[in-house]
């Protein structure tokens, strides 16, 4: 089942996608609010409530207002290489905010001061849908909901200032995320990005050196996940930064991430 999140008459909406059409479900503003619900799974799979058409429809992040989002950095056994480390013995892990997700097909607006390191970062996104507190890795898929795409678009020049990467990561409204959430994802499919349409990055999600069920483990230790809460599971190789010369995202380009299976974000850069 696929589920998103619709920008409908100057709100937003929780719907199903069905094929060509995506069905409301009533009285849900948004898939987080949705999931917050105990049976969401059986109050989306009854929903049928009015129904509008998939093409050209406005696609909100499909989570767009998540109480927490962890990201993971160096999990793809590719990146780490290709960033001269080690494999790492626990996740490395950093907060992205609510307020730097954008829909996936929206424009990314960047500040021209923050526009000189552009970077992609193709990424698996993890949606929780059940409260997970101390759970262990085997019970973790009972509190995932699905799957997501997300660009964690990354500010090289801001990320590296310190030793702290957040303030690379968290520009307003740049991340695109979406366009819905499957819940019937497995691991092992092709992710990649495109930079105008030239591949920059390809691997598959079976390549995490921490697998999302582990990931969900090893945070619920940390702090409960609630539902609607995110997990970005890290990049594979092949960022610009790491290419020598480096490459960076330039003004009007279009970046395109993809996971064979979950859809494609789709987002253009606007330097201001």
């Amino acid at each position: 089942m696929k589920l998103s999140t619709l920008r409908l008459a100057g709100t937003t909406t929780a719907a199903r996608v069905d094929d060509t059409t995506a069905t409301l479900i009533d009285g849900y503003a948004d898939l987080g609010t949705l999931l917050a619900q105990d049976n969401w799974r059986d109050i989306a799979q009854a929903a049928h409530g009015t129904t509008v058409a998939l093409d050209g429809a406005d696609y909100a992040p499909v989570i767009p207002r998540p109480g927490k989002v962890f990201c993971v950095g160096l999990n793809y056994a590719s990146h780490i290489k290709e960033m001269g480390r080690d494999l790492p013995e626990y996740p490395t892990l950093f907060l992205k905010l609510a307020d730097a997700l954008t829909g996936p097909y929206d424009d990314v607006v960047v500040p021209d001061y923050a526009a000189s390191q552009l970077d992609w970062e193709a990424e698996l996104a993890v949606v929780i849908g059940m409260q997970a507190y101390q759970v262990t890795a085997a019970s973790a898929a009972d509190h995932i909901a699905g799957y997501s795409v997300i660009n964690d678009y990354t500010m090289r020049d801001y990320q590296y200032r310190t030793l702290q990467w957040d303030q690379g990561k968290n520009f307003e409204k740049t991340s695109g995320f979406g366009p819905w959430l499957d819940t019937d994802y497995q691991l092992g499919t092709r992710i990649e990005t495109r930079l105008e349409n030239e591949v920059m990055q390809e691997s598959t999600t079976d390549d995490l050196v921490f697998k999302p069920a582990e990931l969900v483990e090893y945070i619920s230790h940390i702090v409960t996940l609630n539902p609607g809460d995110v997990i970005i599971t890290g990049t594979t190789g092949g960022v610009g930064h790491a290419r020598k010369p480096a490459r960076y995202i330039g003004d009007g380009q279009t970046v395109e991430v993809t996971v064979e299976g979950l859809g494609t974000v789709r987002n253009k850069t606007i330097v201001k």
